[in-house]
């Protein structure tokens, strides 16, 4: 009787010391039996709306591939990039994987387990514009980002990213005129109006913006790439738990081939590496 006490008190400790283990994020997950992944809707190849008005992308199937680790739903939630990069989610959202750049001012809110990809910063013109060669001709210009995006930073001349920081950005570029837009879409729009009618360039992340020039031949690169952008999953701070549970998850999707699979997928190229 008192060696199947002391059996049941033991398997009741682990229990209770497995649940403190899982941490507050996971805990949740697992009793909803789902995961909530942030991301852009507009942010094609990674994110985007399909022909069937249903969220796709290199960072969608990225999202399922990790809720299938953890034996989850998958539930995508797609605020404005300001609120997802805000941070201080209060539980609202478990993680993003939405091609979120670490940077200083983000790791005060966000920690950043695994970069999953990384891909060059460039700037995009008007096809008929010859002024802008490299970023030294933004200066007094108009450039159009995503809202409160790595891009914005560098052309606030304010960006230091979260690792890199014995390596400083270079800014060659005098004061630039700032045009925040909530999707790169937008922004491209009225790019393709003309050489300064609304804008002057875009500046973008490398992957996202070649299919458009490619299909477009309004827009074509001006100058070389500007900066390697790591792009990071980004979690709620001090959660080790999670963190650690992410951390692993990604190595499961690295070793079998999952990461360079959807990469191959959506870009043509591994990227994840």
């Amino acid at each position: 009787m008192k060696t199947t006490l002391l059996a049941a008190l033991g398997l009741t400790l682990a229990s209770v010391c497995n649940l403190a283990l899982a941490g507050p994020t996971l805990d949740r997950i697992e009793k909803n039996g789902e995961l909530v992944n942030v991301l852009m809707e507009n942010y094609p190849p990674f994110s985007f709306l399909n022909d069937q008005n249903q969220l796709d992308g290199f960072d969608v199937d990225v999202a399922k591939a990790v809720a299938d680790k953890l034996g989850v739903k998958l539930r995508l939630e797609t605020p404005s990039w300001d609120v997802i990069a805000a941070g201080r989610w209060n539980g609202r959202y478990d993680i993003c994987i939405c091609s979120m750049t670490p940077s200083q001012a983000r790791a005060q809110v966000f920690d950043f387990p695994v970069t999953y990809y990384a891909s060059p910063a460039v700037i995009v013109v008007n096809a008929s514009d010859d002024r802008i060669h490299s970023a030294k001709d933004l200066s007094g210009l108009k450039v159009g980002v995503t809202s409160a995006s790595s891009y914005e930073g560098y052309l606030n001349k304010d960006l230091v990213i979260e690792g890199a920081e014995d390596k400083p950005l270079v800014y060659p570029f005098d004061a630039v005129q700032v045009a925040p837009y909530d999707n790169d879409t937008v922004a491209f729009h009225d790019l393709a109006l003309g050489a300064g009618v609304r804008l002057d360039a875009i500046l973008t992340n490398l992957v996202t913006a070649q299919p458009r020039i490619d299909q477009d031949k309004r827009f074509k690169l001006a100058g070389d790439a500007l900066y390697a952008e790591p792009n990071a999953v980004a979690i709620e701070k001090d959660d080790a738990e999670w963190r650690a549970k992410v951390e692993s998850v990604f190595a499961e999707l690295r070793q079998d081939g999952t990461l360079a699979a959807i990469s191959k997928k959506w870009i043509g190229s591994d990227i994840s590496q």
